[in-house]
């Protein structure tokens, strides 16, 4: 269910949140549950809103009216989202709304993806297992932000997550994700730079950069 906070931050920040088999995720569900608690954040879990997929367009809309941060929560599945994530994109972002002459809603709205991938970082390269990047995989999704004009940041990535628990990365993990929320919703993230960078982790490791 979503959590609806009452304060009123100086950015409001929307996570939608993606995972078809929750029971299995050692990354995701502890993101989602830091999100959760954030009084700047509405929390949205999509599978247990629409579990028959019958996404309510009108209330989606609403919500992304309401907010200036977008993230889409989700793990990689075949280098893509799950598929209510593009159920929702196909649905919501209708043409007069999100896109077209007039479509101008999402207009300077940030925009970016908080995921987990299950191969280490260097499968992530052209001569890599993968044969592409992070970012050149999720071109779709930066194309999506570009035509409905949103502004894209780089994405918030996990790598290596099958093993993340056991090599005990998930708590720094999600001590950044808490760091980048507090950070997005005082707005205190140089966005030019956040949009930069191969993975926003790195905005708060970088050593001649720091917040």
């Amino acid at each position: 269910m979503p959590t609806e906070q009452p304060e009123d931050p100086h950015y409001k920040i929307l996570v939608l949140f993606a995972h078809p088999s929750q029971a299995q995720s050692e990354v995701n569900v502890a993101m989602f549950s830091v999100a959760r608690q954030h009084h700047a954040v509405t929390a949205i879990d999509l599978y247990a809103e629409y579990p028959d997929f019958n996404i309510n367009i009108g209330k989606e809309q609403a919500r992304l009216l309401a907010h200036d941060i977008i993230i889409f929560q989700f793990p990689m599945y075949w280098y893509s989202t799950p598929s209510i994530l593009k159920e929702w994109q196909d649905l919501v972002l209708e043409y007069g709304f999100a896109y077209g002459k007039t479509g101008t809603a999402l207009a300077g709205k940030r925009f970016f993806c908080a995921l987990s991938a299950g191969g280490r970082e260097e499968a992530f390269q052209s001569d890599g297992f993968n044969h592409f990047t992070l970012r050149e995989l999720l071109q779709p999704l930066e194309q999506m932000a570009d035509i409905t004009r949103m502004v894209y940041l780089a994405p918030f990535a996990l790598f290596g997550s099958r093993t993340a628990k056991e090599e005990h990365r998930v708590t720094r993990h999600t001590a950044l994700w808490s760091q980048l929320l507090d950070s997005l919703a005082d707005g205190k993230v140089d966005i030019q730079r956040a949009a930069r960078l191969d993975n926003l982790t790195a905005y708060f490791t970088e050593a001649d950069n720091p917040l």
